[in-house]
Order: C-alpha cells, then structure tokens, then sequence
C-alpha cells in the first residue's frame, strides 16, 4: 500500500482574500445591507434599471408606475426605499417627484464585492 501524500499547510492568508478586502466596520456594514436590502425586491430592481435607462438619467414617478403595472402610491413606497439606501436621488418639481441613480452608488455596491 502507497504511503499517504503530505499536503503542505497553507495560511488562508496566503492564498484566499475575503470579498470585500478585509473587515468591514460597523457603518459600512450597516450601509452596505441597507443598499442590498433594497435591491431584495425585484420591483426595486427594475424601477432602478428604468431609471438608469433613461434619457438624461432621470425619471419621473408618472413615468415609473406603467411600466411596474403598480398603483403611484406604491411605486412610491418603493422609490422611498431606494432613497433611503442611498442608491437614488428625489427632486420635487410642482407637483410631480424625479428620481435619478446617485453617481457612485452602483459602483460602491459592485466594489464591495469584488475580490481587491
């Protein structure tokens, strides 16, 4: 019978690296699950991609409800949890609210998951 084969121990140092480059402090963690959070909703998602599809970047909520199939008030619900995760902008104008991608924030989320 052959003799077993010694394997070298390797430190997980030395060979892997954890997502996000090292530990995240307890802020960035926090906003980083605000953000994901928001994008847990497929309606979310797309009412996102709408926005960033958009001539000009923008978008307003009329323009938002047809192509979801939802109700305003629930277009607007969603459109809060995006401005509250910090992943789009709102701006008033009269009567009707527009939305627009913050510069950045696609990029952060995709940098937090990218091996350095």
């Amino acid at each position: 019978m052959p003799s077993p084969v010694q394997l070298p121990v390797v430190a997980l140092d030395d060979c892997c690296s954890t997502v996000t480059g090292g530990v995240l402090d307890a802020d960035t963690a926090e906003r980083l699950a605000r953000s994901f959070k928001a994008l847990g909703d497929p309606t979310r998602v797309r009412l996102l991609s709408l926005i960033a599809a958009t001539d000009g970047g923008e978008a307003c909520i009329c323009d938002l409800t047809g192509p979801v199939g939802l109700s305003q008030p629930t277009v607007s619900h969603h459109m809060r949890q995006l401005v509250e995760a910090g992943l789009v902008s709102r701006e008033q104008r009269g009567r009707w609210a527009y939305y627009a991608v913050v510069d950045g924030a696609l990029a952060a989320l995709g940098t937090a998951l990218t091996p350095p």
